[in-house]
């Protein structure tokens, strides 16, 4: 019987195989192959931050079909870089799946023909071995499928969970599944989907090219990149959340990790209410400034938009934002000198 150092040993041997099978094709192309103009012309990664669906108006519980294709895919991971990520629905993070606490999920796992990988997938709103992943590992060109009651409401993740489970989370193979409870959640004015996550390469942060993993540096935690919905400051610009003055916003923000605990924070707001550690059956904690969320885990956060301008989506272990860690939320309005005045626009307090 093998120690288990010498089955680690065998299984990152493995790996490496791998590796070199998902990603030789590439290597043995002409350098220019993945020159800037190329990198710029392959389809987004990011999944827009409002790509969700909205809120449960049932009443009852119902069969609710959920369908996952996992993709393997080039995209844009920075400016002049790129990467292989492996996917659900050929974004990242998936799709949002939104439910209804009693509700029966039925979910079909598809693996694309061209994949070089067996993938599944592991709900942590599942109650049963794996969370899916024994029922759901599926080779290229296969099919799996699984059913599991819904039995308590929360904003969970889910994930690819087939060996090395941290190389195909780092690949952007996670999401996030809501259980609405009974009677829902308090209307607000938007959603929005949010998820950080983790990339490992063999090449330097801001190296042009396509970069590829590197398992030391996965093993040590030692990231490269930092992402929000897949890419560095993915959600910013033309990706960026867009909200007007006065309206409150809801987050729904995950972990996929799969190894750095997140700080999260938006630089110039307060979360009025924070549902930690995406439990929606205890009270809320009101004006939050930072909330840790672990590797695996999500929470709930909504804030009113006082003020108009642009507020900063970042985890609060700065240097990260160095690594391509920050969103931006755009706000329009008029101004509101009431709340914030820098200077150009005289404060006038009520009753003085």
């Amino acid at each position: 019987m093998k120690s288990p150092i010498a089955r680690l040993s065998s299984s990152l041997s493995a790996l490496a195989l791998c590796a070199g099978i998902a990603f030789g094709a590439n290597a043995a192309e002409p350098a220019d192959a993945w020159n800037s103009e190329a990198i710029a012309a392959l389809q987004s990664i990011v999944r827009d931050a409002t790509d969700l669906p909205g809120p449960i108006e049932r009443a009852t519980p119902a069969l609710v079909k959920v369908d996952l294709e996992t993709i393997e895919r080039e995209a844009k991971l920075a400016d002049g870089t790129a990467f292989r990520y492996w996917t659900f629905n050929g974004k990242v993070p998936g799709p949002f799946v939104r439910i209804r606490v009693g509700d029966t999920v039925d979910v079909t796992l598809k693996n694309a023909e061209d994949s070089h990988m067996a993938h599944s997938v592991d709900f942590h709103a599942v109650t049963g071995p794996g969370g899916g992943a024994v029922a759901t590992q599926t080779d290229p060109g296969d099919t799996t499928s699984f059913r599991f009651k819904a039995l308590n409401p929360g904003l969970y993740v889910y994930h690819c969970a087939t060996p090395m489970v941290a190389d195909h989370i780092q690949a952007g193979m996670y999401g996030l599944i809501l259980v609405e409870p009974e009677g829902g959640l308090p209307k607000v004015d938007r959603e929005f989907y949010v998820m950080q996550g983790e990339i490992y390469t063999e090449q330097a942060f801001g190296a042009q090219g396509l970069a590829t993993t590197d398992y030391d540096k996965l093993l040590d935690e030692r990231p490269e990149y930092y992402v929000f919905n897949g890419a560095a400051a993915g959600l910013s610009g033309d990706m960026a959340l867009k909200a007007k003055r006065d309206e409150t916003v809801r987050l729904f923000f995950g972990v996929g990790g799969p190894n750095k605990t997140s700080s999260f924070h938006v630089i110039g707001e307060i979360f009025d209410k924070v549902y930690s550690q995406g439990s929606l059956t205890t009270p809320a904690t009101p004006d939050v400034q930072t909330t840790l969320v672990a590797p695996g885990g999500a929470t709930v956060a909504e804030m009113k938009l006082e003020v108009p301008g642009t507020f900063h989506i970042v985890d609060h272990a700065l240097s990260r934002a160095a690594r391509g860690l920050v969103a931006d939320i755009e706000v329009e309005g008029p101004q509101n000198p009431q709340v914030y005045d820098t200077g150009n626009t005289k404060l006038t307090m009520t009753g003085h």
